[in-house]
């Protein structure tokens, strides 16, 4: 039986330029390390600007250029590079409300940072990764984007509509040697997931200290949280010579949550 050659799964990005949104923390920070130690130069995007400071400033020697951006306001959009050969479309919120009391202008900017964003980076770079024959789609999405959860209506449906958006990408950008997927991780040791303890906690009338057991981790098979430094290494992984036919693809993270 052959083997795969070694090489295939190496990711070697010199000269490649990365666009990583939700940068300054968390996932997005981690692949954005990843991705420049990889040999990339990045942009890193967030509203963040102290965050992103501080994110450069522990990654001297690569190539590293931080912009602060509201990438809520869609119309600011514009003014990112477009020149860009893997966009890794990862900021988020969230907010956990019942739907009947979810505050309307809270499930709209979820949205529009979350879907509109997102779908307005790809349509201004897809013209760049078209011309040159390549490109990879990265949308970090979520278990919530395949199941759903009580109380996270915004961020569920955000993420449903998120995969929908990252297959007809894949469908439409295969003839170009473009690739577009999605990574679905269950809850992963973040600040956002931090914060959410404390929402749960009031939500479901528990305390702090039952939320990780009973609701974040009580569906997963692997009793513990997904670290960023994995989730960063699948997003490298979709660059590499090995997934050249992977695309249309939502890879779970998720420690067996989905098998059910």
């Amino acid at each position: 039986m052959s083997q795969q050659p070694e090489s295939a799964l190496l990711t070697d990005l010199t000269g490649r330029h990365v666009l990583v949104t939700g940068a300054a923390s968390g996932i997005g920070a981690a692949c954005v390390a990843s991705f420049a130690a990889a040999g990339a130069r990045v942009t890193a995007v967030d509203l963040d600007e102290g965050g992103l400071t501080s994110l450069a400033g522990g990654l001297p020697d690569l190539a590293v250029e931080t912009r602060a951006v509201d990438l809520a306001d869609l119309d600011g959009l514009a003014d990112l590079p477009e020149d860009v050969d893997v966009l890794v479309n990862n900021a988020g919120i969230q907010h956990v409300s019942p739907v009947h009391e979810f505050p309307v202008e809270k499930f709209d900017l979820i949205h529009r940072l979350m879907l509109q964003s997102p779908f307005r980076l790809i349509r201004s770079v897809l013209p760049h990764m078209y011309a040159q024959g390549w490109g990879r789609i990265i949308n970090v999405s979520s278990v919530h984007g395949l199941r759903a959860s009580a109380y996270k209506s915004a961020y569920v449906s955000a993420k449903h509509g998120l995969e929908g958006l990252s297959k007809v990408v894949a469908l439409e950008g295969a003839a170009h040697g473009v690739t577009s997927n999605c990574l679905n991780p269950a809850y992963v040791r973040t600040p956002l997931v931090e914060k959410q303890v404390a929402d749960q906690a009031r939500t479901h009338g528990i305390a702090e200290e039952e939320v990780l057991e009973q609701i974040m981790l009580g569906p997963v098979a692997i009793k513990r949280l997904v670290e960023v430094d994995e989730v960063a290494a699948m997003a490298l992984f979709l660059c590499s010579p090995a997934a050249t036919s992977i695309t249309g693809s939502s890879l779970p993270v998720d420690g067996g949550w989905t098998a059910h």
